[in-house]
């Protein structure tokens, strides 16, 4: 195939081609069996591209730039780089579908803290299970690590929770309300998570955090028996979240 005729192919595909060259282009396509077929085969890769990113954690970096790349947004000098190599034939596609889900894995090894935030947002799913026998726990748990009670000492009521798969991993959810405020408290199950670049130290009764700030959210992660936890709210100050995740509830809360 003509080198302009693979250009015009990868433009036409991921929208870059210009209007004034679509008509024409299309016309093309209607007559020309190989190329409409050669057309269906670029679709197809980039599809498998796209998906294998999507399919996949990466670190909220990696993620802006390929979302950045995608709205068209890169620089001058990368977006002519990419002209080199904008055609694939279809093995070639699968080949690059592959090494875009290594990139992403090898940077990530799971979710990024910050994307575990997800749930946080959503809206409880079913109500979360007291323990009679047990007045500092939930029942609610992830693998053998259990949720706190904070009503008794704090005065937050969980009032449900849910479940969620981010970034390949389950993750579960308890909500406390107190006085029309919520906290989240996310539990990763697997092995712990990296810590969140950036965020801030603290230590609290000989507990290792980190602390941060995520689009108006005040965030607290922590280990729990080698599981990732996450406690965020948008109106509780540092402090409390701090003294929330820290509580071992008299060596019921195991850490």
């Amino acid at each position: 195939m003509p080198d302009a005729d693979e250009a015009a192919l990868a433009a036409y595909a991921d929208g870059r081609m210009e209007p004034s060259e679509r008509t024409a282009f299309e016309a093309r396509l209607a007559s020309e069996p190989k190329l409409a077929a050669a057309l269906e085969h670029q679709r197809v890769g980039l599809m498998a591209i796209t998906t294998a990113v999507e399919s996949v954690s990466a670190p909220l970096a990696l993620r802006s730039r390929v979302e950045a790349m995608q709205r068209g947004e890169t620089a001058p000098r990368r977006r002519r780089r990419r002209a080199g190599w904008g055609w694939l034939p279809s093995a070639g596609l699968a080949v690059a579908a592959l090494a875009a889900v290594a990139i992403v894995v090898a940077f990530s090894g799971g979710p990024a803290t910050a994307e575990v935030l997800a749930a946080a947002t959503r809206a409880p799913a079913a109500a979360a299970q007291l323990d009679p026998n047990q007045p500092r726990l939930l029942r609610d748990r992830v693998e053998d690590v259990r949720f706190p009670n904070y009503e008794g000492k704090f005065g937050w009521e969980a009032e449900g929770t849910r479940t969620d798969e981010i970034g390949g991993r389950d993750t579960r959810t308890v909500f406390y309300r107190r006085e029309g405020r919520r906290v989240a408290y996310t539990i990763v199950a697997g092995d712990q998570l990296a810590w969140p670049p950036g965020a801030d130290r603290a230590e609290v009764d000989g507990t290792p955090m980190r602390v941060f700030t995520e689009d108006g959210r005040t965030v607290v992660t922590w280990r729990r028996n080698g599981r990732t936890c996450v406690l965020s709210a948008t109106n509780v100050p540092r402090d409390q979240l701090l003294e929330l995740a820290a509580w071992k509830g008299m060596g019921a809360v195991e850490f």
